[in-house]
């Protein structure tokens, strides 16, 4: 796999361009690149010309000037699009990448052929009582460890406290990053849901913990040319722990 650099708005992106025919877009999820979404460019179809690349602040792409919203990612695919004379074409994406094209293929339904929705995100998961005991727990656990064990420097004791206990995805970012990270984990774009026109395949894991299942099934409701496919016992990363599924799911979709 050979990537390309290309300046996009005001940063440098990562990218990779391959075979010929229609255009197929495929956006990877949050703290991924595109090495994270081979498998889904091996398996789709001959007749298809595939772009992907790293989003602002992954991979092999530079960082961002400044804090982005899911909002602002897509207008990163938008100006790629532009840059490529791409005027419609197929897209697919996993988890933040379908986040971010909820918003694009609502706002630009002319430009979207076919969309296929990988565990994405988009939805702000259920305020549930365990939710709370969490999050009251944390935020507990925040105060006994800043005040007790960093009551002469609090910004420090932020700082330890949530590289020792925050996320995965907010231990492995920092800077900009961890700050664009907390801005778009608290932005919602399932208002855009029912503005999508396309002919949508919405595949989830059974047992993804990260978007659970019922999340789907909002996609699926809200969306009103989709359809589902629950593959079994796969977890975030639904196509490859069912990669065979998957990949017979996703031809038949394409065509």
């Amino acid at each position: 796999m050979e990537k390309s650099k290309i300046k996009v708005l005001s940063t440098e992106l990562s990218y990779i361009e391959q075979g010929e025919g229609e255009p197929l877009v495929i956006l990877h999820g949050w703290g991924a690149n595109i090495e994270s979404i081979m498998p889904i460019v091996n398996t789709a179809p001959k007749k298809y010309k595939i772009y992907a690349y790293d989003a602002p602040g992954f991979g092999d792409s530079d960082e961002p000037d400044e804090v982005l919203s899911t909002y602002d990612y897509e207008k990163y695919l938008v100006e790629f699009l532009r840059l490529k004379n791409i005027s419609k074409a197929t897209f697919i994406g996993h988890s933040f990448g379908g986040k971010t094209l909820s918003v694009f293929a609502a706002n630009h339904p002319e430009m979207v052929e076919k969309l296929i929705l990988i565990d994405a995100s988009g939805i702000i998961p259920k305020r549930t009582f365990s939710y709370y005991l969490k999050v009251y727990s944390f935020k507990l656990l925040r105060f006994i460890y800043t005040k007790l064990f960093f009551w002469n420097s609090n910004t420090e004791g932020i700082k330890k406290f949530y590289e020792k206990f925050g996320s995965d995805d907010y231990q492995n970012s920092d800077g900009i990053m961890r700050k664009t990270f907390v801005k778009v984990v608290n932005e919602s774009t399932r208002e855009h849901f029912k503005e999508i026109k396309a002919p949508t395949l919405i595949v989830w894991g059974e047992k993804d913990e990260d978007v659970p299942l019922y999340m789907a099934k909002i996609f699926e409701k809200e969306i009103k040319d989709s359809g589902l496919v629950v593959l079994k016992n796969a977890g975030h990363y639904s196509y490859i722990d069912d990669y065979g599924t998957f990949s017979a799911v996703m031809s038949s979709f394409l065509g």
